[in-house]
């Protein structure tokens, strides 16, 4: 399925839902693409998942902004990566660093940056360690199993809208 496609049926899944977040953060490694930063080399090109380019631009589409939580240990090689994407500009916040707090830390900086509370979040992560963590602080979190897509992209968006106490406008297909 090509980005325009991916990006037209990801529309489609927001109409479903009366209330969006206001910001949706991703991880990188084995989130966004798959692999890790720090077994790859600058030089190389790198790929995102099938889903994620056209996901990231329906958001945008949509007026919603989206922003990165990464514990990378090689931010160059992550920013380097973003930049050959050319996906680096879509993101209000990039927060690319080593850590041991389960991406809490991420959140509060994306939090003062921002000026988005935690409950106006949604967040996909590939480690359950992450997205319990940063559940606990009110962000809608959603483990991902093989990479973001419109599967995961739609259970994210349900369960951002029963937290907020809204219900979609029409039943799920």
């Amino acid at each position: 399925m090509g980005d325009e496609k991916v990006k037209n049926e990801a529309l489609e899944i927001m109409g479903l839902f009366q209330v969006l977040p206001r910001l949706v953060v991703f991880d990188l490694d084995y989130t966004l693409w798959p692999f890790y930063c720090e077994c790859r080399s600058k030089r190389e090109m790198p790929s995102l998942y099938p889903h994620a380019k056209g996901i990231l631009c329906a958001l945008k589409d949509k007026g919603v902004d989206v922003a990165i939580a990464s514990r990378s240990p090689t931010a160059d090689i992550a920013k380097t990566f973003l930049d050959k994407l050319n996906i680096k500009s879509m993101f209000v916040a990039q927060e690319i660093f080593s850590s041991w707090t389960h991406k809490t830390e991420h959140f509060q900086r994306i939090n003062r940056r921002t000026g988005v509370p935690y409950n106006s979040m949604l967040f996909f992560d590939d480690e359950d360690r992450n997205t319990e963590a940063v559940s606990k602080m009110g962000v809608t979190s959603i483990l991902v199993g093989n990479g973001v897509n419109l599967g995961a992209f739609r259970q994210g968006l349900l369960k951002f809208s029963q937290s907020s106490g809204s219900s979609s406008r029409s039943t799920q297909k």
